[in-house]
């Protein structure tokens, strides 16, 4: 099993329903793939001063489980994935960072 870490930072604060229901589109679209095994979302918790600290820094943090990358590269293929993204891109466009990994625990 692997994981796939999303760090997702949108360019302009979200209110927090948009948020919550970006987290919701993106969850279902990973699990509806039927190539994900679980999806964890959750959101960012600042610290006070870490604007000025010159990184990505997130809005929200997306993990995904997968059996290999060959599933992994299926689910981002999926019918339906790219339509969401490229909604919520046109309408809050944000960056991502990712990093695939061993489960951490």
């Amino acid at each position: 099993m692997i994981h796939h870490t999303m760090i997702v930072s949108f360019d302009q604060p979200l209110p927090s329903t948009a948020l919550d229901q970006y987290l919701a589109d993106i969850e279902r679209v990973m699990l509806d793939s039927g190539f994900v095994q679980s999806v964890a979302t959750r959101r960012h918790l600042p610290v006070p001063g870490e604007e000025a600290i010159p990184a990505l820094i997130a809005t929200a943090i997306v993990r995904v489980a997968v059996a290999d990358t060959e599933a992994l590269a299926k689910a981002f293929t999926a019918p339906g994935m790219h339509e969401v993204i490229d909604r919520w891109q046109a309408r809050h466009p944000y960056k991502v960072g990712w990093a695939n990994h061993e489960p951490l625990a």
